[in-house]
């Protein structure tokens, strides 16, 4: 068995800052600590530390307010965390003396204890993170820490160990046999699903656009008129603008074009180079109101900005095809066929889940729509606002929609915390 650098007693703030989970009512009180030790070498990344030879050690003297004062003695046990994330460590700990005093709102956060939220790197992962942090804390007592994480690596960490706590916008479609390894293997719990509509992809037009032509509804009614998105390179041509290369969807587009015949009907296919290169066209176009058409997808900030309308398919989704030709870059015959809605879900560790209690309830019932989310990011985006800045803005400006998700109890305590 691999052996590990062993800690150094390491804490980045002072204890009397700390919380402690009640776990116990004897006079030799059980307590949890959450504290952050760095290993000697490195970023600690591994389960069961404590099977690797690291002897039980008095590490702290604690010093909580007026005169408590207790020794504590700690097995250190690990707590996975994706490659390149701060590793958190949870010491179970045995309180040697008593004198700690326990208000009613600890004994409350009992019930929740530590939880550890993944905030995926994109602005609607974000900002669902600390909607969730600041929910459970301040409406559930929990004592919250969000944690950095990708799609993955904090699925793989959660099916194989069960940490983080919460994935509050897992991408299930992209990661399927790991998410069902964790849910087979008792290490993952599915709750709500938070975009309620899925995660959408496709070919888009400006909703002005729409209204003016109410007969353009499909890819097929699209390609009956290249005369009205005409190409900046050639205007006796119609443009497809399509995402840069490396991207999955700029996969899909290509193959679209091509199965639905884009060529033949006097289309070509752009090529923008980048993100940025995409939206530009859409912002360009949109700040013009001249007409555009190409892929793009939701929940986006992009698209609380300016009102786009999804085109269809004219035809049902099909799988065995996706697989076979769609989804396949060099794949020379592919078939129309229609872009899936993806299914994008909360994650809840098992552990988690069966202390959570009423905490649990809201999870199953916290979900919005692209709608909801792409006028939030949007507004993040032009306030270069943060997650958490997001997270109150919503909790401001949508107080019908996640009143439904809470008992009027916890509502009040949140609406208060704002």
């Amino acid at each position: 068995m691999k052996k590990f650098p062993r800690l150094r007693n390491i804490v980045d703030a002072p204890l009397n800052n700390y919380m402690f989970q009640y776990l116990n009512s004897e006079i030799f009180a059980n307590m949890a600590l959450r504290s952050r030790l760095r290993p000697a070498n490195g970023i600690l990344n591994t389960p069961e530390i404590a099977a690797n030879g690291m002897a039980t050690k008095d590490l702290l003297s604690l010093n909580k307010g007026a005169g408590g004062r207790g020794a504590v003695s700690a097995r250190v046990i690990a707590t996975p965390r994706p490659e390149g994330t701060t590793m958190k460590i949870l010491l179970g700990a045995t309180i040697l003396s008593a004198g700690f005093a326990f208000s009613g709102s600890a004994a409350y956060a009992a019930d929740c204890g530590n939880v550890t939220i993944a905030s995926m790197n994109w602005q609607s992962a974000e900002v669902a993170a600390n909607l969730d942090k600041f929910i459970l804390e301040k409406g559930y007592g929990c004592s919250a820490e969000i944690v950095t994480g990708d799609t993955v690596p904090t699925l793989t960490s959660m099916a194989e160990k069960g940490q983080p706590d919460i994935a509050p916008e897992a991408w299930v479609s992209l990661q399927p046999e790991i998410v069902k390894q964790g849910l087979e293997g008792g290490k993952v719990v599915a709750a709500a699903k938070i975009l309620s509509d899925g995660a959408v992809q496709g070919w888009w037009i400006p909703k002005y656009v729409a209204d003016a032509n109410p007969d353009l509804k499909t890819i097929p009614d699209l390609f009956k008129h290249p005369e009205l998105f005409p190409s900046p390179e050639d205007k006796s041509k119609g443009a497809v603008f399509n995402g840069p290369q490396g991207w999955g969807g700029t996969v899909v587009t290509a193959q679209l074009f091509k199965a639905f015949g884009g060529e033949k009907a006097g289309f070509t296919l752009v090529d923008t180079g980048s993100a940025a290169g995409l939206d530009g066209s859409i912002a360009k176009a949109y700040e013009a109101k001249q007409p555009w058409v190409g892929y793009y997808w939701a929940p986006t900030s992009l698209l609380g900005k300016y009102e786009m309308v999804k085109l269809g398919f004219g035809t049902e989704y099909d799988a065995a095809e996706w697989k076979r030709c769609t989804s396949v870059a060099d794949c020379a015959d592919p078939k129309p066929n229609a872009w899936p809605i993806d299914d994008v879900q909360t994650l809840v560790s098992k552990s988690f889940a069966d202390r959570a209690g009423p905490a649990m309830d809201y999870l199953n019932k916290r979900a919005w729509t692209n709608a909801t989310v792409n006028k939030l990011i949007a507004w993040m985006t032009d306030n270069q606002a943060t997650g958490e800045d997001g997270a109150k803005q919503f909790l401001k400006e949508n107080e019908a929609l996640w009143k439904g998700w809470v008992s009027p109890e916890v509502a009040e305590k949140v609406k208060a915390a704002l």
